[in-house]
């Protein structure tokens, strides 16, 4: 169950812990599409969605997801998963009414940085490692720079129109852990959203 668990916090929030191959210098056409997918996210403030989460086992999740840049987002997960999964600009919380659990993670260690980052750099501590041209978009592969164990997140692009579709987490052993959005616009997100306070009574253990 542990194992399960940590497997959909994978999906939104693991450390980058894969190790990435060689690779070769991104051709000036795949930089410009870098730029276009670092121009859309960049432009991408409050939004809420819908996404359905797929697991290394292939088990799915689905939830709702609201993301209120910078720093801050939120996956509320559908009956009867019980999990939320929350960042308040500084760190990842995750809850789970099922499991009667509550953990901390520094959002820096996390993929979720890149999707959150106040200017989102893909050319200062994050290495795009591949860009691949789809029938109706494009995909970028990127790494954490900083990390002295790497591991490696996809981000999938539609173009018409510019849309953020999916991203991939691989883990250590080459798991991977795909989120893909089925429904993302604007929104006016509260605040109090990305806030998330530990259940559990005082008096219990609260592993950090």
């Amino acid at each position: 169950m542990r194992m399960t668990r940590r497997a959909a916090l994978i999906g939104v929030a693991a450390v980058l812990a894969a190790p990435m191959p060689a690779f070769a210098a991104l051709s000036a056409a795949d930089k410009a599409l870098v730029d276009k997918a670092v121009a859309y996210l960049q432009s991408m403030k409050s939004v809420k969605g819908r996404f359905v989460q797929t697991d290394a086992r292939g088990g799915t999740s689905q939830g709702t997801i609201y993301l209120s840049r910078p720093g801050k987002a939120r996956f509320a997960y559908d009956a009867p998963s019980g999990l939320t999964v929350v960042s308040d600009g500084a760190r990842v919380s995750v809850a789970d009414k099922r499991l009667k659990t509550f953990n901390q993670y520094p959002l820096s260690s996390t993929p979720l940085a890149l999707l959150l980052a106040r200017e989102v750099r893909l050319d200062r501590g994050v290495e795009v490692t591949k860009v691949t041209r789809l029938a109706d978009g494009f995909s970028l592969t990127a790494r954490d720079a900083r990390k002295k164990t790497h591991g490696h997140i996809t981000l999938v692009f539609a173009d018409s129109p510019m849309r953020l579709v999916s991203w991939t987490v691989t883990d250590a052993r080459g798991g991977t852990t795909r989120v893909r959005l089925t429904s993302l616009a604007p929104a006016s997100n509260p605040a109090s959203l990305f806030v998330l306070k530990d259940p559990r009574p005082k008096g219990r253990s609260r592993p950090m």
